[in-house]
């Protein structure tokens, strides 16, 4: 898979069952998404609220996505909720094209930070923000789920 080959766009309900079989199929989806209905509900939310992106082949086959808010850390500073990429696609850079769009997309201001969290049991997903710039800005004990440390990751425009 080629990079000029995948575009980002807005996501709609076609792309919720997509969206909830790579968010299922994910270390991030297993941990807090007990069933099927849980993780599209929640999509479909987020989705009605125009806050997922999908990552699409030119046949429109759903590869990914992101999930994020351009006012989620204290009502100030966009805050990337989840980022998925199908199970086969993943290492092709597809993740590193959506967090991407995700600085280009989520805030106009020149100044702005961006925030993150990510979970003690995904190093390998750490490793790819401190690689993009992010860096840890604190623990969050047990914050999504008792067992389970988030580190909350910053990244400054510029």
């Amino acid at each position: 898979m080629r990079k000029k080959d995948i575009h980002i766009q807005p996501a709609d309900m076609k792309y919720i069952d997509s969206c909830v079989e790579i968010l299922l199929n994910s270390d991030f989806g297993k941990a807090y998404f007990s069933d099927y209905e849980k993780a599209a509900n929640m999509l479909t939310y987020a989705v009605g609220h125009k806050n997922v992106y999908v990552a699409l082949t030119e046949n429109e086959k759903c590869l990914g996505f992101i999930y994020y808010m351009t006012n989620g850390v204290f009502g100030s500073y966009p805050y990337l909720h989840i980022v998925a990429v199908k199970e086969e696609y993943r290492s092709c850079g597809i993740g590193k094209q959506l967090i991407k769009y995700f600085e280009d997309n989520a805030s106009v201001s020149s100044s702005t930070k961006y925030f993150l969290t990510v979970d003690d049991f995904n190093p390998r997903a750490k490793k790819l923000y401190e690689n993009l710039g992010y860096k840890c800005v604190g623990e969050l004990p047990d914050f999504y789920k008792k067992g389970i440390n988030c580190y909350l990751m910053m990244k400054r425009r510029g």
